[in-house]
């Protein structure tokens, strides 16, 4: 019997709030400073929710949209912030200790 394989589509095993946002936490974590790869996650995410939907609530079209969330779009950073508010998704900044990036302080 031959075995049939399925393609992995991420945007498949997104069905609650929780499995999105931490899918997004894990691309953040690996994505490093591979913004296309962040692009891409939030296309997954649009993908599960509706990409038409996601095209109405911010006013992009649904094309442009695919484009810009496939990977290799290079969407503007406003683009990802309409994405993301969007999505209902909020992004969270923290300080990370001895990250080898310390900025100093301007007094």
């Amino acid at each position: 019997m031959a075995l049939t394989l399925k393609r992995w589509d991420s945007a498949e095993h997104l069905k609650t709030e929780e499995d999105i946002a931490l899918y997004l936490q894990a691309c953040f974590e690996e994505a490093g400073d591979d913004a296309a790869f962040i692009a891409k996650a939030l296309g997954t995410i649009a993908r599960a929710r509706s990409m038409t939907q996601l095209a109405k609530d911010t006013g992009l079209g649904r094309e442009s949209l695919y484009k810009a969330l496939s990977g290799e779009g290079n969407p503007s950073f406003s683009t990802i912030l309409k994405v993301i508010n969007a999505l209902g998704l909020k992004l969270h900044i923290e300080a990370v200790a001895n990250s080898g990036n310390n900025l100093e302080r301007l007094s």
